[in-house]
């Protein structure tokens, strides 16, 4: 049975944030909450780690995994960013929208789409996502928790460690965050694209139309 940490939604516990993230250097698996839905997370380019999300999920070689950063300061390690593209990711950070963008060398190959070189990246608005980035000094390289025999992510921190058992090493229950995924937003083309309409309101993307 998996670990299971209560952490308060508005003023994360550091001590339990520093023990969260020692299970994650540790090459652990965890369930963590966004502003968006909950989600599992691992270290960036932990081979075995993302292969236990692969098979929680039931999810290919094609799956995009995403970056999940505390500020933009982060993004240019990971990928290429356009003028035009920072502005726009600068006007809706932190917040529900995951941005498609071109992968640096940074990214392993693996988190890459296979043809387009292309990594997820997103700045969640939400205090325990946050500070597992900042103590952690790198993106958590996540995956919606979604279940293969569900269309919507869990929601319930209890009923996930009870589902999950032992394929995570720790869920922590930060309250309901919802079951509503980002907004995706593919900055690849000049033009930005609305692959997904999520939680995040796009409305305002049209003046970069």
């Amino acid at each position: 049975m998996s670990q299971y940490f209560v952490i308060h939604p508005e003023s994360p516990q550091k001590r339990l944030i520093r023990r969260a993230v020692e299970i994650i250097d540790q090459g652990g698996l965890i369930v963590y909450p966004t502003d968006s839905c909950y989600a599992l997370g691992c270290h960036l380019g932990d081979k075995d780690a993302m292969q236990r999300i692969r098979r929680i999920r039931q999810i290919d070689e094609k799956h995009h995994f995403t970056l999940v950063c505390r500020d933009l300061s982060e993004l240019s390690n990971y990928a290429l960013v356009e003028n035009s593209a920072y502005r726009l990711m600068k006007r809706c950070t932190p917040g529900p929208y995951t941005f498609l963008l071109k992968a640096t060398h940074e990214v392993p190959r693996r988190l890459q789409t296979p043809k387009r070189k292309t990594i997820g990246l997103r700045v969640p608005n939400h205090p325990i996502a946050l500070q597992l980035c900042e103590e952690l000094g790198q993106p958590l390289m996540s995956s919606t928790l979604i279940l293969p025999e569900n269309v919507e992510p869990l929601s319930d921190p209890l009923e996930m460690r009870d589902v999950l058992g032992s394929d995570v090493d720790l869920v922590i229950d930060g309250g309901y965050c919802g079951i509503q995924a980002t907004t995706v937003i593919d900055l690849m083309e000049p033009t930005p694209v609305i692959l997904r309409q999520g939680k995040g309101d796009a409305k305002w993307l049209m003046q970069f139309v």
